[in-house]
């Protein structure tokens, strides 16, 4: 396979050019995001937030589910197991457990077979329909499928037939990891090649797309690009779906002939994380100018005080005893510093009021 990929990277000059100065402007984004994630992570949590919303949102909708993103969160915010009762919700839970464990864990992933099939297993987790296949390759033909905002498909192309599949992941997965290990290749061209060669072999029977953004998001984050965690880079997909599927086609003409080439698809590869660096720093402006970040527990202090203000710390230890009068404290003078409340008078008898403005 490594001769094989090779040769679907001999672009034209123009092509190289055009790549090497895209890949300039990400890299230099990286190094820069990297210097606020290692000095500032006051607004880090809430745009994660936002970003995993999207994400789950996009990326499901994508594969046909209907719901908008605030429906997303509030099935996250109140996940009753027991009652996911339509394959959307069931869609939704499982896309949010996998991108949780990809983000939380990234440092201590490898990537094998083993791993991928079981991430498909918790992404179809909640799924009924698809209980028989999870973490196992497809036992029957598929084919890669575009779904329309009116419910509409359209067969993109075909998938490599179930009888090569092990051969082909096997030798995927070792190319990937020789690549890695040999840091020849530029890591945001390896990780376009294996999305684009994982999406082309589609080894399971379902939930490929989905999962194809989810190791895009794992290799992303292992090669230190940590901001793919803050702004949704399947919410950049949904909006480019149609790009998406030309790009994936124009390589796929010619699967598994001398003339396969993979520019097209590099090249909407490195355009979308352009798109989302620019995503980014807009709602990264944004929120450190607009933003004041509150964490659940200052949320619950701000919102007693908001109900029964005038307060005294006193009032909150007893409307919150699972929080120390210390940590309530702590709290305070955060709020008083962020200007969202305002203290009247002093020791004993300081009362904590809403600043008018707020």
């Amino acid at each position: 396979m490594d001769i094989a990929i090779n040769k679907k990277l001999n672009f034209t000059l123009k092509t190289n050019n055009l790549i090497l100065k895209k890949i300039s402007f990400i890299d230099t984004f990286k190094g820069k995001w990297n210097i606020i994630e290692n000095k500032e992570n006051r607004y880090l949590q809430e745009l994660r937030k936002i970003a995993t919303i999207e994400s789950i949102g996009s990326s499901t909708r994508i594969e046909g589910v209907k719901l908008t993103d605030k429906e997303i969160e509030k099935i996250i915010n109140n996940v009753k197991i027991d009652k996911l009762k339509t394959r959307d919700e069931q869609e939704v839970v499982g896309y949010w457990e996998t991108l949780d464990t990809v983000i939380d864990n990234y440092k201590n992933i490898d990537i094998t077979e083993n791993y991928v099939k079981q991430f498909h297993s918790i992404l179809l987790k909640y799924s009924a329909k698809d209980t028989k296949h999870k973490g196992s390759y497809k036992q029957l033909s598929n084919k890669v499928v575009a779904t329309y905002p009116d419910g509409t498909q359209r067969t993109v192309f075909n998938a490599t037939e179930p009888h090569l599949v092990d051969k082909e992941m096997s030798e995927l997965i070792m190319w990937i990891n020789e690549t890695i290990k040999e840091e020849e290749i530029h890591p945001l061209i390896f990780i376009a090649v294996f999305v684009y060669e994982f999406l082309s072999i589609h080894p399971f029977q379902d939930g490929n797309g989905r999962l194809s953004r989810l190791l895009t998001t794992l290799l992303l984050l292992q090669q230190d690009y940590l901001f793919i965690q803050y702004v949704s880079f399947e919410k950049v997909i949904e909006d480019s779906k149609k790009d998406y599927y030309k790009a994936l086609v124009e390589g796929q003409k010619d699967r598994n002939t001398e003339k396969e080439k993979l520019d097209s698809w590099v090249l909407y590869f490195l355009d979308s994380l352009s798109v989302l660096i620019q995503k980014l720093e807009k709602k990264y402006e944004i929120y450190k100018n607009t933003t004041t970040y509150l964490n659940d527990r200052q949320k619950s202090i701000k919102e007693l005080i908001i109900k029964h203000q005038p307060v005294k710390i006193s009032d909150l230890v007893k409307q919150m005893p699972e929080t120390s009068r210390n940590t309530i404290k702590k709290d305070l003078t955060y709020l008083r510093n962020e200007n969202i409340v305002e203290v009247i008078g002093k020791n004993k008898g300081t009362l904590y009021v809403m600043k008018k403005d707020n």
